[in-house]
């Protein structure tokens, strides 16, 4: 087997690998989703209930369309063409589009369930607030 063979092959293999993950999150994203879709749905009634369940299916999502992004850069890394770097320009574009869109409907949606938690008195996830009465002598460094 010629190097050039060998490479083929071996960019082959990983490109099927990085596609699979990214296949693979975004499967396990969706059926997560799903599962806990109906958990609330059973549950609870409002609509409210639903929005964390968007917003880490949405994770998943950009983290999929991250790997499959991946894999396309790797298809073409080995002798690319002008044809496959055009495709590879607009899948790009395409999927960056979709991870932008994505991220800020999660950075709203975020905003949302903080607002939400603060108006309803629950605590928001997040670091511990200092203890009361300074504990230490001053701000942390």
């Amino acid at each position: 087997m010629r190097l050039d063979e060998l490479l083929r092959h071996g960019d082959a293999v990983v490109v099927g690998v990085v596609e699979t993950l990214g296949a693979t999150i975004i499967f396990v994203g969706a059926l997560w989703a799903a599962l806990r879709f109906v958990v609330e749905g059973l549950r609870h009634r409002s609509a409210a209930g639903f929005t964390p369940i968007r917003l880490s299916l949405g994770r998943f999502l950009t983290l999929g369309l991250e790997f499959q992004l991946a894999a396309d850069i790797l298809r073409t890394a080995v002798s690319p063409t002008f044809a496959q770097l055009g495709q590879l320009a607009a899948i790009a574009a395409i999927r960056t589009a979709l991870n932008i869109v994505l991220s800020r409907e999660i950075a709203q949606e975020k905003q949302q369930v903080n607002a939400a938690a603060d108006a309803g008195g629950r605590p928001r996830p997040g670091p511990e607030p200092p203890p009361a009465g300074g504990g230490g002598g001053g701000p942390p460094r």
